[in-house]
């Protein structure tokens, strides 16, 4: 295994997350349900969110395969690597769902329910009750959904890493490079994502854990194909001979994807159990777009800059905070009545600027950096 940085891949993980703030503040705008909503929302906005849809989450799937991966072969154990892990993620995931996320369902409560207590009223009496109000589950961990899932896939890695000996993994992972060699890595995680699409059709995503299988078939595809990416770095001149096919692709099934919303835009989504065009060809998108930016990522930016190192480091933090953020200000510019255009403009600079606060205040007190996900300083 390589053991070199591979700057591109921390330059995907960083413009993946640039992204998914972005989509998050145009959900505020977009006709489907959010925690906060424009009083008028926009049909021709699902147009841009669904350049990103199909692909932006697998996506981040991957680059955390890969630094999972990267992690693991730096700590050696699974033993440390599961304690890295655990401190990683789940210290942040507590913090976040009481004291970060709160604010997110009492908005929606108020907003879209027509709650009357504040805050502070519901945070101490309603949020805790371990049960459902409004058909809402509270406590709730929202967004950071993200991280359960990532937490649960970790076990997982471990579970195989302390069950299959090292032999037995380098000879896995050399024959699923040999698969996924050439055309493979772009053909046959695809035909996995069209497999788990036929096996249950239609079926919804939940971020509820237990009752998403789908959905985890779905995500551990791009997870341990980015694991498999950092074990076995030939992979990369896989991606470099189809990446700008890939591309095409991907550019093309967002155009029928784009023309099928703007043909129809208020169409709801198809019966449970019935798969159409759409939904396979968002697949094709999805996945084509992945390897592109992959191979993109390699070709183009594999290189460091001063900037780098701070930017890696904020995204975690930037990623437990900016939700809370987009939906605070969102609800009031809500109750101010601002324009849509105006609105857009003051999310995006409160966004960036409550985010690079939440991460620049964190890291410089030792106790927080946990809490934000940063490790301690010695």
């Amino acid at each position: 295994m390589d053991m070199k940085r591979h700057y591109g891949m921390d330059w995907l993980r960083i413009g993946a997350f640039a992204l998914l703030i972005l989509y998050h503040i145009g959900m505020y705008f977009v006709p489907w349900g959010w925690h906060v909503k424009t009083p008028h929302p926009m049909d021709w906005v699902q147009i841009p969110m669904m350049a990103t849809n199909s692909w932006r989450l697998p996506l981040l799937f991957l680059v955390s395969g890969y630094a999972s991966a990267a992690l693991f072969a730096k700590l050696g154990a699974p033993g440390a690597f599961l304690r890295s892990r655990s401190a990683r993620l789940l210290i942040p995931l507590a913090f976040g769902m009481v004291v970060v996320i709160p604010v997110q369902p009492w908005i929606e409560l108020v907003t879209q329910h027509g709650y009357a207590g504040s805050f502070l009223h519901f945070w101490v009496h309603d949020y805790f009750r371990f049960g459902t109000l409004e058909g809402i589950v509270l406590p709730t961990w929202q967004h950071l959904w993200f991280v359960v899932y990532l937490f649960v896939y970790t076990l997982l890695a471990v579970l195989l890493l302390l069950l299959v000996p090292e032999a037995a993994r380098a000879r896995i992972a050399d024959g699923a490079a040999r698969l996924l060699g050439g055309w493979g890595i772009l053909i046959l995680p695809l035909a996995a994502w069209m497999a788990i699409l036929f096996a249950f059709p239609g079926y919804r995503e939940t971020h509820a854990l237990f009752d998403d299988g789908p959905n985890h078939l779905h995500y551990l595809v791009p997870f341990f194909t980015g694991w498999l990416l950092r074990v076995r770095p030939v992979l990369f001149m896989a991606v470099a001979r189809t990446w700008r096919t890939a591309a095409v692709l991907a550019v093309g099934a967002y155009a029928y994807v784009a023309w099928a919303i703007w043909a129809a835009p208020g169409e709801g989504p198809p019966p449970v159990g019935v798969v159409t065009w759409f939904m396979a060809i968002r697949l094709v998108q999805g996945w084509a777009a992945i390897v592109a930016l992959v191979g993109i990522a390699d070709r183009f930016w594999n290189r460091d800059h001063a900037s780098r190192p701070m930017l890696a480091e904020a995204v975690f933090p930037f990623y437990i905070i900016h939700q809370t953020v987009i939906v605070l200000v969102g609800y009031w510019l809500l109750l101010a009545g601002v324009g849509p255009l105006a609105t857009f403009a003051i999310l995006v600079a409160a966004t960036v600027a409550g985010c690079w606060a939440f991460y620049l205040g964190g890291r410089r007190v030792n106790w927080l950096r946990p809490l934000i996900g940063l490790q301690r300083r010695a």
